[in-house]
Order: C-alpha cells, then sequence, then structure tokens
C-alpha cells in the first residue's frame, strides 16, 4: 500500500468507493452522492453527515483534492458549489487496493497447492449437508 510520509494509507469502504467515483471526474458532492445511488440501484445511499467529513479527512490525507467553482446556484440556495478529484496518490492507494482485493478474491492456502490435495467434498469428510 502507499505511504504518505512513511504512514500506511488504507481505505475504508466508503473512501473507496468516493475515490473509485472521482476517478477521471470532477464532481461537487452532490454529485457524488448521486453516483453512488444510481450505480446501487439506491442500495447504498450516503448522506452529507458522512460525505463530507470522509472528503475532508481523504483531502488531509492527500487523496483529494478540492475547489471552489465560480458560479452560483438557486438549487443550492446561491451557494458555491465544493469540486472534488483524485489526486495521484488518490490514484495509486485505490489501484494497489482494488489490486489488493483482486489477490485476496483469488487466494488458496499454498500448502495444499504445493502438495496437489484433491479437494475434499462434505460426504467425504462425514459432514452432512454442509
Amino acid at each position: 500500500m502507499a505511504k504518505k510520509n512513511e504512514e500506511l494509507i488504507t481505505l475504508s469502504a466508503l473512501e473507496e468507493d468516493l475515490l473509485t467515483v472521482l476517478r477521471g471526474k470532477e464532481l461537487y458532492g452532490l454529485q457524488v452522492m448521486n453516483a453512488i445511488n444510481e450505480a446501487s440501484d439506491g442500495k447504498r445511499q450516503i448522506g452529507f453527515g458522512s460525505l463530507y467529513p470522509t472528503l475532508h479527512r481523504m483531502e488531509k490525507k492527500g487523496l483529494v483534492k478540492s475547489r471552489w467553482g465560480e458560479e452560483t446556484d438557486a438549487e443550492s440556495g446561491g451557494a458555491r458549489r465544493k469540486y472534488y478529484e483524485i489526486t495521484g496518490l488518490g490514484e495509486q492507494v485505490l489501484r494497489e487496493t482494488q489490486e489488493y482485493r483482486a489477490h485476496l478474491a483469488g487466494w488458496k492456502p499454498v500448502f495444499i497447492e504445493q502438495l496437489n490435495f484433491v479437494q475434499l467434498v462434505p460426504n467425504q469428510l462425514g459432514v452432512e449437508g454442509v
């Protein structure tokens, strides 16, 4: 995993989702929330109370950067939007996290592969209905 100032950077599930959404895009908060909601068919929803503190922590870690937009929008009560994008470090940490997950999913015990054990089925072990 990538390190910032010799500190190992690991991602929470939400941080991984946010970096994935921001990969190759610059989005403001509501767009990020909508992207996660739409991509999950509504099964995963985040609120402002978890989105913005998480983005702020990620910015402190150097994983994302932000900028204030110039426009104001009636939808947001005339407030300016803050746009977020992934940094080079964020890209690296996300890539390493995804590679780790792929390796983890394909993991098999080394000693079984080395000894060429035959996979045992439950009834050979005397276990029923497993």
